[in-house]
């Protein structure tokens, strides 16, 4: 029984810690992106460019695409000053933990398995207005489809700030059906290299 209490409190006390925890790096990551419309633009462009490759009619689908455009150039704006914004913020509260599962305070205690969030940022931020200017000539259909990878690798790196890369990837493949290891893949090979080489993928 005295084990068993024992296990009890350890259980509650590691709980009550990771939520402390977790709760401070929402709370950090909230404050930059909620000066943005960054999850507004991103939701309005996914379902813009699903519905347009939902279109029969090529006129049709090419009216739907280029009224993204102002959307698509907003949301590299505003990406661009969150990333700068966030470059900012203490190399101590931006490291990210690589383990698979939610260890509070894993970033301090194992400093080496971590990376930086700022670069990551940075990545996510360049590698969707590259996606979005289009210099590798890709059809609408492909470039539509690069950018959504982009867009949803970069929630996945900021659910794994806040949770865990586990945490993260459950919700991915919950919410868009697409696992990690396909997100990755997925997005344009000059993102792909520089993230890999980042998290250690």
């Amino acid at each position: 029984m005295d084990i068993f209490m024992l296990a009890m409190f350890v259980a509650i006390g590691t709980h009550m810690l990771k939520s402390k925890y977790q709760s401070k790096r929402i709370a950090l990551l909230g404050s930059h992106l909620g000066k943005y419309q960054i999850e507004k633009l991103m939701e309005t462009l996914t379902e813009g460019y699903m519905r347009a490759l939902g279109e029969a009619d090529a006129g049709r689908r090419e009216q739907i695409f280029n009224l993204l455009a102002s959307t698509e150039a907003s949301l590299c704006d505003q990406l661009n000053r969150f990333s700068a914004g966030f470059s900012k913020v203490d190399a101590a509260d931006a490291r990210v933990s690589k383990l698979p599962l939610a260890v509070p305070y894993a970033d301090k205690l194992f400093p080496g398995a971590t990376f930086d969030l700022r670069k990551a940022l940075a990545i996510h931020a360049q590698g969707i207005a590259r996606a979005v200017k289009n210099d590798a000539n890709r059809s609408p259909k492909a470039r539509a489809f690069t950018v959504s990878a982009e867009l949803f690798l970069l929630q996945h790196t900021c659910h794994w700030f806040c949770k865990s890369r586990t945490v993260a990837s459950a919700r991915m493949l919950g919410r868009q059906k697409t696992s990690y290891e396909q997100l990755v893949d997925s997005v344009a090979p000059e993102t792909r290299k520089a993230y890999c080489a980042l998290t250690g993928r």
